[in-house]
């Protein structure tokens, strides 16, 4: 689906080993999972060097700002930064302790105070328990 490279980054390296053992059983040649710390490390990718981010149930932790700051960074004119995250709602039976779950408004803003442009048609509902943001950064 991907033609260029895809950079897996976790900080947990049992699920960098499992989208490694995963890659492998399929044939799939063009992903590069590395641990990192990317919250407080960075991605170590090149400025404007990708074109998407995916911010996929992280904006949870205390530095969502500097988060979407590197997805930013690291995107080329006319990227896309997507946005998964847990339905703000206390029934659901994962994710983040409802004091640190984002609302799908305050991601947007986040993302707004990164540069980020986003337009209300770019927010999905990902039945059942997550929501989706779709933002582009704004040197189109």
């Amino acid at each position: 689906m991907v033609s260029g490279i895809v950079h897996a980054l976790d900080i947990e390296p049992d699920l960098i080993s499992l989208v490694e053992e995963k890659c492998r059983q399929t044939r799939i040649t063009n992903v590069r999972a590395q641990v990192r710390d990317f919250v407080g490390q960075g991605s170590g990718l090149a400025d404007h060097s990708v074109d998407a981010a995916l911010l996929f149930n992280i904006l949870h932790h205390d530095q969502p700002l500097a988060l979407f700051a590197e997805a930013w960074r690291v995107l080329k004119p006319g990227g896309v930064c997507a946005v998964i995250h847990w339905n703000y709602d206390p029934t659901t039976p994962r994710g983040p302790a409802m004091e640190i779950r984002p609302r799908p408004e305050q991601c947007i803003d986040w993302g707004r105070q990164a540069g980020f442009l986003f337009d209300k048609q770019c927010y999905y509902d990902l039945p059942q328990y997550h929501y989706g943001l779709l933002f582009r950064n704004t040197f189109v």
